[in-house]
């Protein structure tokens, strides 16, 4: 979990993102333990000339990883404050110090669901009473779109509506952000539950395959989210992140797999029906996992709505490129080696970057 605070610099404080506008198991709900959003929240701070500040949180104790995390932080330049959820006054202590709090807690069930102690952090702020807008720990399917939602996933949505509450009663200003599916999550395995490398072989389609859904990249997610966080615009709303080019179906992103590789899958399908009742047996946060997928990949619960008053769309905000099916590149990058022009010829949205590193690895 990373707890990012953010004072804001005076160059990006005067006018910040405005100017830009003139040109869910769910892997991507939430936040891994691991900071797997939260270290590109810290990288797109400070790259955007934010004076960054870390929460150094005594419960982490001798979890190497994370220490190794919050130094590699600090070595970026970012600051590390000491505090804990567990201590009301060294969380009023942090955020006096900033202007805007992110929180990338842990959403995910299958490692730890800790939303509801963000309820803590809004106290914190409340007390504080100097925080111009809050973050919470969101970044994946919109819960206030998820009342609908089926047992056991919906806790899920239930709690983070629970927080917005808390955020609104207190009047704390706030963005919310809904990334949707995080493309390391779902592009790597072809949206196949519990995978994140792609088959060969063979691959299982929801019903027709063709439901879309949303795939973001996650430093697209981050710097996208820092972006908002001075913008009037995006001042007590949603910030969808749902560029068109993303907007993609199952199906679609088996076809362009097959091309990247040269050869064509075995194709099996399974139905609502079938699906449902594969949830039978499974333990309770593999369950809410999979309902997470059964909403966005059979349902198409990100794509079939239109953003009202309350909500804007990142890619018109802010028109900068989007990465396009980063992870199915890097696979094929791997498993294949394939020549880089054909890459470019075949695919003209892949970033130069991901066409330098293919290049660096077959001369490796």
């Amino acid at each position: 979990m990373v707890l990012l605070m953010i004072r804001l610099s005076s160059v990006a404080g005067e006018g910040g993102g405005g100017d830009g506008g003139a040109g869910d198991g769910e892997g991507g709900e939430g936040e891994a333990n691991s900071g797997y959003l939260g270290k590109r929240l810290v990288k797109a701070s400070l790259a955007l000339g934010h004076e960054t500040y870390v929460l150094n949180r005594e419960e982490i104790g001798v979890d190497i990883e994370k220490v190794q995390m919050l130094l590699g932080f600090k070595e970026q330049g970012a600051h590390l404050v000491p505090g804990s959820f567990n201590d009301h006054q060294s969380l009023v202590k942090a955020v006096k110090l900033v202007d805007v709090v992110i929180c990338a807690i842990s959403g995910v069930h299958i490692r730890s669901h800790q939303i509801l102690l963000q309820l803590k952090l809004v106290d914190a702020i409340k007390e504080a009473g100097n925080v111009k807008r809050f973050l919470p720990s969101e970044f994946g399917t919109d819960p206030a779109r998820m009342g609908h939602a089926m047992e056991p996933g919906r806790v899920t949505f239930d709690d983070k509506m629970v927080v917005r509450r808390a955020i609104e009663e207190a009047g704390i200003p706030f963005t919310y952000v809904s990334a949707n599916c995080f493309a390391g999550y779902f592009l790597g395995g072809l949206c196949q539950p519990g995978r994140i490398l792609p088959s060969k072989d063979s691959v299982v389609l929801f019903s027709d395959g063709n439901t879309k859904a949303i795939y973001v990249d996650e430093d697209d997610i981050a710097m996208y989210t820092i972006k908002s966080i001075d913008d009037p615009r995006t001042l007590n709303k949603t910030l969808y992140i749902r560029p068109p080019q993303n907007i993609l179906s199952q199906r679609e992103i088996v076809e362009t797999w097959e091309k990247l590789i040269g050869k064509e899958l075995h194709k099996s399908s399974i139905s609502e029906e079938q699906f449902l009742a594969s949830l039978k047996g499974q333990n309770y946060a593999e369950q809410v996992g999979l309902t997470h997928y059964y909403h966005v990949c059979f349902e198409g619960c990100l794509t079939n709505f239109k953003i009202g008053n309350k909500g804007v769309e990142a890619s018109e905000l802010y028109p900068e490129k989007f990465n396009i099916l980063p992870s199915i590149i890097t696979c094929a990058a791997i498993y294949k080696m394939i020549v880089p022009s054909l890459l470019m010829s075949c695919f003209s949205f892949i970033p130069k970057l991901i066409i330098k590193g293919m290049i660096n690895l077959r001369k490796a």
